[in-house]
């Protein structure tokens, strides 16, 4: 069958995308690229539902394809949350739980077999399983050859007000070790040179199981070979109860000097409200820790605007923390209503002025990078080669995860190379090889 597989949401769905893709070649199916998606005759939506444009576009897409009478499977998050929706989308959609990426194989080949039968294709089918299976250790289509995807664990043990995600995924269920040592070993000799370590929260990894995150990394970084580390968002609440351990394992050669730290707002009562368990003074500890540390930290982090009953005052707050901590790169959210949350009956703000405060945080966030950026060219120092560009140059990478790209050079992933950058554009920095 010609299968055509979408995804949409964060890096953990990338990955099961991965895996999935793989799953549909190794049963000899025929994987659409997007030019030839009107060929489809099964479409894979591997869904996300952080949300409301999101979710909207996945239910056109459910809805449109079911009416050209291809076959829809639906993925990811949204199945264990909104069925409902989805099937008054296309009544005839299949299911494929969260956790059951690994009996994709057994969809399709109940879909073909319908098929062969001369069966009606009608009538959805529903595989799930109550546990994450087939997350590690199984054959990839990676999205990039050079960059691996590992899932860690799977859910949150936690419940912020307006997220939709745990509702999704359950408990925390940290994936063991070993099993996640192995996947990496592995992914290396494939000739990945880039590890992402994913999930709803990195610094949780372990909460349920003993082994926490910063023996995680020391086991990773262990594992032979030219590689680097990239973790992903850690949220300060559980990133603080193992900061020094973390500090120190980040101190690992292999290990980006990066500091994914979502704060969703710097006001205290804006913060109670969406039940995010930390401090601003606990923020500024672990940021403090890490930049004495880590002279040449990146810091990441994540804001949603607002968010129910945020005032001018608390707005006010954040951006007074954005000036002051100057994040490389922050991920701006306007809050969505999410159904099953506890925000979910709440009173909204006008949806104008969350328009208004986005755009200002916009603003500020493009005064702080432009400087960022100017004050970094002339900067000299090495870099880690992470992947080929689409025009044949290649993305550096900084100890901080700065990207680099170099023109007209014969690097290659793995290698690491002494560069002086002389240049910036919106997304990245130019630079030249130097002696």
């Amino acid at each position: 069958m010609k299968v055509y597989l979408e995804s949409f949401g964060c890096s953990a769905s990338l990955a099961s995308a991965e895996i999935m893709k793989a799953s549909v070649e190794r049963l000899g199916h025929e994987l659409l690229n997007p030019a030839a998606a009107g060929e489809a005759e099964v479409y894979i939506c591997n869904s996300c539902t952080v949300k409301y444009t999101t979710e909207q576009k996945i239910l056109y897409k459910i809805r449109s394809m079911g009416e050209k009478g291809v076959q829809v499977i639906v993925s990811g998050c949204m199945p264990e949350v909104q069925l409902e929706e989805i099937l008054h989308a296309n009544p005839e959609a299949h299911i494929l739980g969260v956790n059951a990426i690994s009996r994709l194989g057994e969809l399709l080949s109940s879909i073909e077999q319908r098929r062969m039968e001369g069966l009606p294709a009608g009538g959805h089918l529903e595989l799930r399983t109550s546990e994450p299976l087939g997350f590690l250790n199984v054959p990839r289509e990676r999205s990039n050859p050079n960059i691996h995807i590992c899932q860690i664990s799977q859910g949150c043990n936690f419940a912020c007000s307006y997220c939709i995600v745990k509702h999704a995924r359950g408990k925390l269920r940290s994936f063991p070790p070993e099993k996640i040592v192995k996947d990496i070993r592995s992914a290396v000799a494939d000739g990945c040179r880039e590890i992402w370590l994913t999930s709803q929260d990195d610094s949780q990894y372990g909460m349920d199981t003993g082994v926490k995150l910063p023996e995680l990394l020391r086991m990773i970084s262990e594992i032979p070979g030219d590689f680097k580390v990239r973790v992903g968002m850690m949220n300060p609440f559980s990133v603080l109860p193992i900061l020094d351990g973390l500090v120190d394992a980040f101190d690992s050669d292999k290990v980006f000097k990066l500091l994914h730290l979502p704060i969703q707002s710097a006001s205290h009562s804006v913060l109670k409200k969406m039940n995010r368990l930390h401090k601003m003074d606990a923020v500024d500890e672990i940021i403090t820790k890490f930049r004495a540390r880590f002279e040449d930290l990146s810091l990441f982090t994540d804001i949603i605007v607002g968010f129910c009953d945020e005032t001018d005052e608390d707005f006010e707050e954040t951006i007074e923390w954005v000036k002051k901590y100057r994040p490389e790169k922050i991920n701006i959210s306007r809050y969505s209503p999410r159904p099953h949350t506890k925000a979910f009956s709440f009173r909204n703000l006008d949806s104008r002025i969350s328009v208004q405060r986005s755009h200002e945080l916009h603003k500020v966030c493009e005064q702080i990078k432009l400087g960022s950026k100017q004050e970094m060219i002339g900067w000299k120092g090495r870099v880690f080669v992470s992947k080929y560009t689409e025009i044949g140059d290649v993305l550096t990478r900084t100890d901080a995860y700065r990207p680099v790209v170099i023109s007209g050079s014969d690097l290659k992933p793995g290698e690491y190379a002494n560069v002086e950058i002389t240049g910036a554009k919106p997304g990245y920095f130019l630079g030249r090889i130097i002696d």
